[in-house]
């Protein structure tokens, strides 16, 4: 691993302090891994719906009814 220094503000020290104290984690630096994991994560997540938003909207206003889309939708899930 990647040795760092940074500089946290004193609440988030503090509350990464009170995480290893209440043993939510062996260290300060596994807290900092894990909040990063953690957005990371997230980041993937919000690109993947981003992608899915742009996509329907490139895909344009559908002409269909309600009716007609519910039909549309039993078909391909076989219902």
């Amino acid at each position: 691993m990647t040795r760092q220094s940074i500089t946290l503000a004193n609440q988030n020290d503090e509350w990464l302090k009170q995480q290893v104290a209440n043993e939510e984690f062996t260290s300060k630096s596994e807290a900092v891994n894990y909040l990063i994991k953690k957005a990371r994560e997230r980041q993937e997540y919000d690109d993947f719906v981003q992608m899915k938003i742009d996509r329907g909207i490139k895909s344009g206003f559908s002409t269909k009814t309600k009716e007609e889309l519910l039909v549309e939708i039993k078909k391909r899930l076989n219902v």
